[in-house]
């Protein structure tokens, strides 16, 4: 608000009042008579509600957007339009962060092993390890690239296994899904359920599954919704560890993840 504006630089002492209605084009009087009047109720939410906004980023970890912000208002009794949030998160300078360099992880093989899609998008299950998914996702450290492999129970949404390493061969996967056995020992016939890509259609993967009793579950090629637990999953844990810093390798990555 422009009157708001003369306030401030008038409280700064920078340019006469007279000077800077005449260059807005106000009324002298005007500006007054608003002065004497003080913040309007909308003024004084805004500024009521942009304290809380900078609280709520304050407290959460890893810079969280104007959706994580507006979420946590709703959490604690605020009803407000999130373009409201975005207004005064964008006033206060105040922003979340935003992915960074991509790279391609879903490459489709020469001899794909072909397996159904037994979750349809229904990323539920009645009772744990009976229903698992996962994916890979990347990070750019200084020494190269490093791809996480991870194991998602769909009951309980933990990760109940994972993998980093700095390549994503069929091995990565492979290690990621012999740590969840070994903590959660599920029943034979746990569905895995991931997207198409290269390692998960290979012939070492589906041999190990059929070893170990896991039963292959596929998305749609090239449509992310299919697998989207793992996909939201990937989006917070970068958001919230993987964007606050650089990473130097592969070591370094391995030690902070704790999932």
């Amino acid at each position: 608000m422009k009157y708001a504006a003369i306030a401030d630089w008038a409280a700064e002492g920078a340019y006469p009042v007279t000077f800077m209605c005449a260059q807005l084009g106000l009324a002298r009087q005007g500006y007054y008579r608003w002065l004497k009047a003080g913040p309007s109720e909308r003024e004084r939410t805004d500024a009521e509600l942009t304290d809380t906004i900078r609280e709520i980023h304050r407290d959460l970890h890893g810079d969280p957007g104007v959706r994580r912000v507006w979420a946590e208002l709703v959490v604690r009794g605020y009803r407000t339009a999130r373009k409201r949030v975005w207004r005064l998160m964008r006033a206060a300078g105040l922003q979340g962060r935003h992915p960074r360099a991509w790279k391609q992880t879903t490459v489709a093989g020469l001899r794909p092993i072909d397996a159904p899609d037994l979750i349809g998008r229904d990323f539920t299950a009645d009772a744990p390890d009976t229903r698992w998914c996962g994916d890979i996702s990347y990070i750019q450290t200084v020494d190269g690239w490093a791809y996480v492999a991870t194991v998602i129970d769909l009951h309980s949404r933990k990760v109940v296994g994972y993998a980093v390493a700095d390549h994503m061969r069929t091995s990565l996967i492979i290690e990621a899904l012999t740590a969840a056995p070994v903590t959660r020992r599920p029943p034979a016939g746990v569905i895995m359920h991931s997207d198409r890509g290269t390692q998960y259609t290979s012939r070492e993967f589906t041999d190990f599954c059929a070893a170990n009793g896991v039963v292959r579950s596929m998305g749609r090629r090239a449509t992310c919704f299919d697998n989207a637990v793992s996909e939201s999953f990937f989006a917070t844990y970068k958001k919230e560890l993987i964007h606050t810093r650089p990473w130097n390798d592969v070591t370094e990555v391995r030690q902070q993840t704790l999932l």
